[in-house]
């Protein structure tokens, strides 16, 4: 859209409409017309009067905030309150006027805020709680101004001061309100200062248990930090550390909000600051408050400072840190503060020479062995909770779920040291270390990344088979985009290292864990035999005597052979994660045209002891030729052998391109075997293009038109290797969720856009959207420009710069048809797992009953592609079944006979009908099913299905009330 060079307010106007023609969000809008709005002239402002308030009356928030953040700082506008007068009764927002001079004004002088308010209190007529408000505000500010307070007595004036503070903070939760008494109290003179301080220490209140849950408490401790600059030693310290041990809870976690920048550091308080290093040098601040100033501003400056404690008291695993350090003798215990404090120095993004030189230094005074014990202790209990509670705060992350910000930054730098030191045990417990700091914590996300990361530095850095098995696991299980970033970087360090390309590294990843044969590894200890077994099931840890197999683990075992057994049982979990994350890997690699040379296929898959369990209970193409384990060898559909040669090509079997009657007969030949594949290959299913996508030619509309969890899809699209960005209900634009295939130099994209209106409703209580409504899924090169759209709906529409051009999405029939079925596969099980539809307690639609009619259409409509093949499986279970006469497949249902009622479970949802009148029998899945023990590839519906068959087929037997109550009626 092209614009005049000196554009009238009608070319403003006749914009603004087309683009909201064109179905634009409010970002879109901001965008294109930003610059346009700087261009009109100063005699268009009051002519935008009428139309300001008309669009803005009938336009959603998010529209209106935007745009008129524009209007305000155009400078045709900047000086029109009328116009603005006009946006603020549109949007109804009543505190929006004084919002708007606490946030948007950019003077901090109460001299020139007075100014502005007394221009807003006129627009606030209106209201006249909010002019009243502002009103009283203005005469507050003024008297603390007046002669008659600053002449009183120091006493006199902090009492004056108290009292309207005390009133204010009973009042208001306005953090604004406590900037400007902090401005009025940085003019009393010291004396008036050092009274009201003690004041605020000892005011009682901060002893009543129910004080700290209130803003009171909040603007109490804000009034302290401002006044600590007058802190010289004596009763003030003693004060100081007795609110802190009396609240110390809700002190730490407003302190941690200083750290914000809400509060600065004036030059008064640089005299403190060194007051408060050299104290805590000098170990004379009690911990707790310690802690609280190490949260606050003045902590940044402390970070360099050898100190004890070390680490901030209040976590688990800085509580184990510090036990362990007091239990050194005084002479080993004493250079910990120095390491401590160089640790905090890890403020880069990795470290360099020069710094683990230095490193290298204090690990040699605190002694290697001291270090390991120390962090060996410490690192398990990372993930537990916090040893006494903070206050939650009133908005933002509750900081309970966070890591403490000064721990986090000494953690970072300790597991920099761990490649210099790092034994077998350490390095074990650093793959925990990751997962426990990408914990997703509501309104945050992960929880500490920068520790996940250097914890991934550190494994890529320690030359170990338990160090490679780690990253090879992680790449599979990470997946914050920023530490799998991390994890790839590093089997890149670890691959140059040893001259191999990342695949083969990763197919070297897989640890032996001591096993002799294909998942079994046997250890004599006494006169006792231990087993460990891998297979299937899982890995498993046996003990036998003379040939007979014992229920429990010997006690001679336990007492003589501890360190045996300790080094048996962790060897069974990593077995069990390392066999997991392989599955994982292999399924990813089922789009990818990977391939192997026979001989290093059979040491490093068939012939290996932990990932033969794997690799034996899938389909190969050897040569060409597809082959399967059975009888102590490979073997062709007729069971005749099939040889390996050295340079044989290997790859993964796909159903895709294949008969259906070779599909068929491998199923056959599975179930017969009784093989469980360790994911779904020859169950999988196969999408192939439909004539009305042959139609639509450049995008498939298969999955479009759902209503889907939020967060459930991000989750699922990021394990299986997509790109997304949660929504939030926010004037923003957004890109589809997206998959780069870079094996084919394309990137395929699905559509989504958050649905609802409602803050609260259809959103968390951080703005995040709950749900999305899906569309279509397309494929462009890899290097298109990406699209965009706005995060609450709007068309797509592709970004370019100014180097760049348009691209058209590419043809369906043109894309390779392993990478169509892969990719609508991964889009299926999108739908299939967070759809509403799914969920047996949306039989009312949800919020307002909006989605009723998409929840029935859902809930019992026709079967995708996933739920036709769980029909298919559920063909040849049944008959094994113990309740097989009570079984019958009908349609889209699995109709279940019971002694009340015949029921229909539908094989898409798992949602159920009683005849004869299809009557919805509401069912919320428990902790733990009650079918049989099938694992059908991981397919959470089919378990669904099965548990609610086995109860469903003895219904006389159901105790649950509210289900009792569904069946009488």
């Amino acid at each position: 859209m092209t614009f005049p060079q000196h554009p009238t307010l009608q070319d403003f106007l006749d914009a603004v409409e087309e683009a909201l023609e064109a179905g634009n969000g409010p970002s879109d809008i901001g965008h294109t017309f930003e610059n346009l709005l700087y261009k009109l002239q100063p005699d268009d402002a009051l002519a935008a009067r009428n139309f300001i308030k008309d669009f803005f009356a009938s336009r959603t928030p998010s529209h209106c905030g935007q745009l008129a953040k524009w209007l305000f700082h155009a400078p045709a506008f900047a000086t029109s309150w009328e116009m603005l007068a006009a946006v603020q009764w549109a949007t109804s927002q009543k505190q929006a006027v004084v919002a708007s001079i606490f946030y948007n004004s950019t003077s901090g002088k109460i001299d020139e805020r007075v100014q502005l308010l007394h221009m807003y209190a006129g627009l606030a007529e209106r209201w006249s709680e909010a002019a009243q408000e502002l009103a009283d505000y203005i005469s507050e500010i003024r008297r603390l101004q007046t002669d008659e307070v600053t002449q009183n007595s120091p006493v006199a004036q902090a009492e004056e001061v108290w009292s309207r503070l005390t009133a204010y903070t009973d009042r208001t939760s306005a953090p604004s309100w406590n900037a400007e008494f902090r401005e009025v109290i940085s003019r009393l003179p010291a004396g008036a200062r050092r009274h009201l301080l003690t004041m605020a220490l000892d005011d009682q209140s901060l002893t009543d248990s129910t004080a700290a849950l209130n803003h009171k408490f909040s603007h109490h401790i804000g009034i302290i930090h401002s006044l600590l600059a007058t802190l010289e030693g004596g009763k003030e310290w003693e004060q100081f550390d007795q609110i802190v041990s009396m609240r110390g809870s809700p002190f730490l976690s407003y302190a941690a909000q200083w750290r914000a920048g809400k509060w600065e550091v004036d030059p008064s308080t640089l005299a403190l600051q060194e007051k408060l290093n050299q104290r805590a040098v000098q170990g004379e601040i009690s911990p707790k408050a310690l802690t609280v100033i190490r949260l606050s501003k003045y902590g940044e400056a402390m970070t360099g400072l050898p100190m004890r404690p070390e680490l901030n008291p209040g976590e688990a695993w800085s509580d184990a840190f510090l036990a362990k350090l007091d239990a050194l003798p005084d002479a080993e215990r004493a250079p910990w503060p120095a390491l401590a404090a160089f640790a905090r120095s890890a403020s880069a993004g990795k470290p360099s020479a020069k710094w683990l030189k230095e490193a290298h230094k204090h690990l040699d005074t605190v002694r290697e062995k001291n270090f390991r014990e120390v962090l060996t202790a410490a690192l398990p209990l990372l993930s537990r909770p916090r040893t006494f509670p903070l206050q939650p705060v009133r908005y933002g992350p509750d900081s309970n779920l966070v890591l403490d910000n000064f721990n986090a930054l000494a953690l970072k730098g300790l597991l920099w040291m761990v490649p210099l030191v790092a034994d077998s045990a350490l390095t074990r417990l650093l793959p925990g270390v990751v997962e426990s700091a990408l914990k997703k914590v509501p309104g945050v996300g992960p929880r500490e990344p920068k520790v996940a990361n250097a914890a991934v530095y550190a494994l890529g850095q320690i030359d170990s088979e338990v160090a490679l098995s780690a990253l090879a696991r992680l790449s599979t299980t990470v997946t914050f985009k920023g530490t799998l970033k991390e994890v790839q970087k590093a089997l890149e360090v670890v691959s140059k290292r040893l001259n191999i390309s990342p695949d083969e590294l990763l197919d070297m990843g897989v640890p032996t864990l001591g096993m002799q044969t294909v998942g079994e590894r046997v250890e004599v200890l006494g006169d006792a035999e231990a087993r460990l077994s891998v297979d299937a099931d899982g890995a498993k840890l046996t003990f036998s005597k003379g040939g007979k197999v014992l229920k429990s683990v010997p006690a001679a075992v336990k007492k003589d052979f501890a360190d045996d057994l300790k080094e048996l049982k962790v060897a069974q979990k990593e077995a069990e994660q390392a066999a997991s994350a392989l599955a994982q890997r292999l399924d990813s690699l089922m789009i990818q045209p990977r391939e192997w040379r026979g001989e290093s296929w059979l040491e490093r898959y068939l012939n290996h002891p932990l990932a033969g369990t794997v690799a034996r209970r899938l389909i190969w193409l050897v040569d060409g030729v597809p082959a399967f384990w059975a009888d102590g060898d490979l073997r062709d559909l007729n069971g005749e052998p099939v040889a390996v040669q050295p340079e044989s090509v290997i790859k993964l079997w796909h159903p895709i391109g294949r008969t259906v009657e070779e599909v068929l007969a491998w199923r056959n030949r599975l179930d017969a075997l009784e093989v469980r594949q360790p994911f779904k290959q020859a169950w999988r299913e196969v999408y192939v293009l439909t004539d009305a996508e042959r139609r639509t030619d450049t995008y498939s509309n298969r999955f479009a038109g759902h209503i889907l969890k939020q967060h459930q899809f991000h989750a699922l699209a990021a394990l299986r290797g997509w790109r997304n960005k949660l929504r939030l209900m926010v004037d923003d634009s957004y890109p589809p969720a997206m998959r780069d295939l870079p094996a084919y130099g394309l990137r395929a994209e699905y559509w989504i856009e958050g649905i609802g209106e409602n803050y609260g409703e259809d959103s968390t209580d951080s703005g995040t959207y709950l749900r999305l409504t899906t569309d279509q899924v397309r494929f462009y090169p890899i290097d298109a420009p990406e699209n965009h759209a706005h995060a609450g709906g709007g068309r797509y529409s592709m970004w370019v710069n100014q180097t760049q051009q348009p691209v058209n999405p590419l043809p369906l029939e043109d894309i390779p048809p392993l990478v169509l079925s892969e990719v609508l596969r991964d889009v299926d099980l999108f739908v299939g797992v967070a759809s509403v539809g799914n969920d047996p307690t949306w039989q009312d639609g949800g919020p307002g009953g909006r989605f009723r009619e998409y929840w029935h259409s859902y809930s019992f409509g026709e079967l995708n592609e996933t739920a036709k093949t769980r029909a298919e499986y559920l063909k040849r279970l049944i008959p094994r079944l113990k309740i097989k006469d009570r079984l019958t497949l009908d349609g889209k249902f699995l109709k279940v006979r019971g002694d009340v009622k015949t029921y229909k479970i539908h094989l898409g949802s798992s949602n159920i009908l009683m005849e004869p009148n299809d009557q919805y029998l509401c069912i919320i899945p428990g902790g733990k099913d009650n079918g049989p023990d099938v694992n059908f590839d991981g397919d959470r519906v089919l378990s669904l299905v099965l548990s609610k068959a086995f109860l469903l087929a003895d219904d006389t037997s159901i105790t649950d009330p509210v289900i009792l109550q569904q069946l009488r009626r």
